[in-house]
């Protein structure tokens, strides 16, 4: 019994007429009963109780239209599905995350993503630095990152989504805390809070310090935005942030611009190989919906 046969049966099962289940089919009527008579012998049992004015189904007839009716919702169903995951508007993508994305472009996206395409399941993985996230994606425990370039691996692509400049988080009770851009030698004498040595911006931050004449003094390290902002707040030092930071209104810290700020990127990577119809499309629609203004006055 073929897929064909069973729809052939279910239109005359319906129809309980020969003549209008294949005027329904759009087929004549003897392939149609040669079929039918086909499924009889295949099956050994009579579907069909065949007189001059009607047609009735048999115990066995009945249970095949019961049971076949699902089998056919079931195939088409799954031709549905089987469209959708290929078409890349269904499925499951474990995205990861930078710690400032958290605040920035992740509402924008997970918002974005759920109107497109309804059927997509964001798996987010937060908040992690750039190296993490690059080993993840060799190691295909994510299928894309919203990360800080640069990436060391050859194996990762990425595209750039936003750039934005670097700025200062400052206790609210410090002298600098006042409404003015701040140099980085007026930093000189201060303790940072940082992110861990591996991320972009501790990097900055290091290179700023140096560039400053000084060697900055770490009083925490730590990764999540949110715990270096809560040691900020609580006196424990400055630090050293991308500006989008400035989402997170926390009393006790004051954010200021910091002369001469670098500009750090922020970019979706995923693996060059293996890429599916689902991550193109996703990445598609991040880089085109969610990239911002380039602060450096070229469009992203």
């Amino acid at each position: 019994m073929d897929l064909r046969q069973l729809n052939y049966f279910i239109a005359v099962a319906e129809e309980r007429h020969f003549g209008r289940a294949a005027k329904r089919l759009h087929i004549a009527q003897p392939p149609l009963s040669q079929q039918i008579r086909q499924l009889e012998e295949q099956l050994g049992v009579k579907l069909f109780d065949r007189t001059t004015r009607r047609v009735d189904l048999t115990a066995a007839g009945e249970l095949l239209l019961e049971r076949g009716r699902a089998i056919v919702n079931d195939v088409e169903a799954l031709k549905a599905d089987v469209y959708q995951v290929g078409a890349g508007v269904t499925g499951v993508l474990r995205v990861g995350f930078s710690g400032s994305a958290t605040y920035s472009v992740m509402p924008q996206i997970v918002r974005a993503a759920g109107q497109a395409y309804p059927g997509l399941n964001v798996d987010l993985h937060g908040e992690m630095l750039t190296p993490a996230m690059e080993s993840a994606l060799l190691d295909r425990s994510l299928d894309a990152a919203i990360l800080r370039p640069p990436v060391t691996s050859q194996e990762i692509e990425y595209r750039i989504m936003q750039r934005e400049p670097l700025m200062v988080a400052i206790p609210s009770h410090s002298p600098l805390a006042e409404d003015r851009p701040v140099s980085m030698p007026e930093l000189t004498d201060q303790k940072f809070v940082t992110y861990p040595p591996g991320s972009v911006v501790y990097r900055e931050t290091v290179e700023l310090c140096r560039a400053a004449g000084f060697k900055h003094r770490v009083a925490h390290i730590a990764q999540e935005t949110s715990t270096v902002l809560s040691f900020v707040a609580a006196g424990a030092g400055v630090a050293v942030v991308p500006s989008s930071v400035r989402a997170v209104q926390l009393q006790g810290v004051h954010y200021r611009e910091l002369e001469n700020a670098p500009i750090v990127e922020l970019a979706i990577a995923w693996r060059r190989e293996g890429r599916s119809q689902l991550l193109a499309n996703f990445v598609t629609l991040v880089t085109t919906d969610i990239s911002d203004h380039d602060p450096t006055g070229d469009s992203v």
